[in-house]
């Protein structure tokens, strides 16, 4: 009985320790990032609203352009170690327009470049927001 109880013990300690381990390794991207840039259509003003399940990334874009403000939610988003991706679709004079995002992030610093279909594409870098003191 001694011999099963340890055997069963081993295997869950493992798991547990190896959870920790991989948890350790991404990054923490839960949390709104703030960024403000110039773009060809003038001052852009987005807020980036992340979470992260294991290397799945989700989350919405709320965006502020030409006095016009939009939320959109982002998709096709991924996080590996401190390495982000995502997507956001943006509709311009009726047509849809894919913006990949890839980056990186450094302390409280996301790094992207962003991509704008085939029109454009740029660096921007967007900062976490502390939360409110209570």
């Amino acid at each position: 009985r001694s011999i099963m109880k340890t055997s069963l013990k081993l295997p869950t300690a493992l798991a547990f320790a190896l959870a920790v381990v991989t948890s350790a390794f991404a990054a923490d991207i839960d949390g709104k990032w703030r960024a403000e840039f110039d773009s060809q259509i003038g001052q852009q003003k987005y807020v980036f609203d992340l979470k992260a399940d294991g290397e799945k990334l989700t989350g919405k874009a709320s965006a502020e352009r030409q006095g016009q403000k939009s939320e959109i939610e982002i998709k096709n988003g991924k996080i590996t170690k401190d390495e982000v991706s995502f997507t956001e679709t943006l509709k311009f004079q009726d047509q849809e327009i894919v913006i990949e995002y890839k980056g990186k992030i450094v302390g409280d610093e996301l790094k992207l470049h962003r991509k704008i279909g085939t029109i454009a594409a740029y660096d921007i870098v967007a900062k976490r927001e502390k939360p409110a003191a209570k």
